[in-house]
């Protein structure tokens, strides 16, 4: 993954949650998040492609859109658009000077209590998060559609003032930060809810839907929940959505797996509680699903090789529903993850639909060991597939796609983004 000079000095200052210095700074910038109407979208799962389906239908609506989402695949551009375009380098870069200057003379005004904040004031996330609030007021966009980082309550986008919000799923992931079960983590997620702001909230656990249900009245936002205010059934390319006084027929995504029905579901009744200048036509509804586009994310990157950044238990699940869907060949897992993932969870679901495993790394500093991966994964399977460490990414696709060619199979890559991203750059895709 290409970094920024910029953000990879700020990186040192690590995870950071919480909102007063957000808040502060960006007081200093003269608020700019506020400048423009805001769509916030939460989710362990599923909210990137839904802030994608929503801005790709705004778009087609005709209005300027800004969108952010994390994490970037190959480029800290990715995460800063106008629509589906990301920030051309030499505006990056001006952008981020003009950042880092701020940030000196907001310290410099302003002095932390402690001492290490003043050395490094925002997180990685954080600035990257302002340079995208910054850009949006810059370029006068008509809405900005803005995907949480990690829980909601005290994540550095959780600063703005929406017009809707949406909790898209609620998954067992990042357990040490946002609580240990589903609804300690639904209560992080359900913090974007604000009073008189409707919230729209996903196909989730029952013990989570009570929680955000409840948050929700608690702040007086209007409340809409997947399979009671509005719904949706089919495939992919063929599905229906019912909602509030709305029917739709034969609605169609271009973003693969049957999974995306009820993302879609999410972002539909995202737009229809728009304010009316916002909403989006019939025409542009329709378009705009079938523009929307989610790199690794049950992505075919050549007829022998399929990505897919699953990397928790609900995302192993999906890809493989997706599997067992498909004619079965021979099939290679290569599979990398961060030090903070459950393995197990997603071995399990993803061993069944497999014939052997290798485990990798990318370069980026969160990466498990192949080695120590590998020993993992032979617990997790109990000696039921061959299981081998193969080394760096640069080692392992080659190998894999090798033992997949042989037997007339193919490649799955799962179990980290960021793995994703690096398969992408080996592949020269941009």
């Amino acid at each position: 993954m290409n970094d920024h000079p910029v953000l990879a000095e700020l990186a040192q200052a690590g995870m950071r949650l919480g909102l007063p210095r957000m808040r502060s700074f960006l007081a200093w910038l003269g608020d700019p998040h506020l400048r423009y109407p805001v769509i916030h979208v939460a989710g362990t799962n599923g909210k990137g492609s839904v802030t994608r389906m929503v801005a790709a239908m705004l778009e087609a609506h005709g209005l300027r859109v800004g969108v952010t989402t994390s994490p970037h695949l190959q480029h800290v551009n990715e995460r800063i658009r106008i629509g589906r375009t990301p920030i051309p380098d030499a505006e990056l870069d001006a952008l981020l000077t003009r950042l880092q200057r701020e940030v000196r003379a907001w310290v410099a005004a302003e002095p932390p209590e402690d001492p290490a904040e003043a050395a490094v004031p925002l997180t990685w996330f954080e600035a990257s998060v302002a340079a995208a609030f910054l850009h949006f007021a810059d370029a006068r966009v008509d809405v900005a559609v803005v995907e949480v980082g990690l829980g909601g309550r005290l994540d550095a986008t959780n600063v703005v003032a929406p017009v809707a919000t949406a909790v898209v799923t609620v998954g067992l992931d990042h357990t040490e930060q946002l609580g240990p079960d589903h609804a300690s983590i639904a209560a992080e997620k359900a913090g974007v809810f604000k009073p008189g702001v409707p919230a729209v909230v996903g196909p989730v656990p029952h013990a989570a839907l009570a929680v955000l249900r409840a948050v929700a009245a608690q702040v007086g936002a209007p409340f809409s929940a997947f399979g009671d205010t509005f719904d949706a059934g089919g495939v992919a390319v063929d599905f229906a959505y019912r909602g509030p006084g709305v029917a739709r027929e034969g609605l169609a995504l271009s973003l693969e797996g049957d999974h995306q029905v009820a993302n879609a579901a999410v972002a539909l009744r995202l737009v229809d509680v728009l304010p009316a200048h916002l909403r989006p036509s019939e025409p542009a509804i329709r378009a705009g699903l079938r523009l929307a586009r989610n790199r690794g994310r049950l992505e075919r990157l050549a007829p022998d090789l399929v990505v897919d950044g699953a990397h928790n238990a609900d995302g192993a699940a999906v890809l493989a529903a997706w599997l067992a869907a498909r004619p079965r060949a021979h099939r290679v897992l290569v599979l990398g993850a961060g030090g903070d993932k459950d393995v197990r969870a997603v071995v399990l679901a993803l061993a069944p639909h497999v014939d052997e495993i290798l485990t990798t790394r990318c370069a980026h500093p969160r990466a498990r060991d192949p080695e120590a991966l590998a020993g993992a994964v032979r617990d997790a399977v109990g000696g039921g597939l061959p299981v081998r460490a193969a080394g760096a990414v640069e080692h392992a696709l080659p190998l894999a796609r090798s033992r997949a060619e042989e037997r007339g199979g193919e490649v799955i890559v799962a179990g980290s983004l960021f793995l994703v991203g690096a398969v992408r750059d080996l592949l020269g895709l941009d």
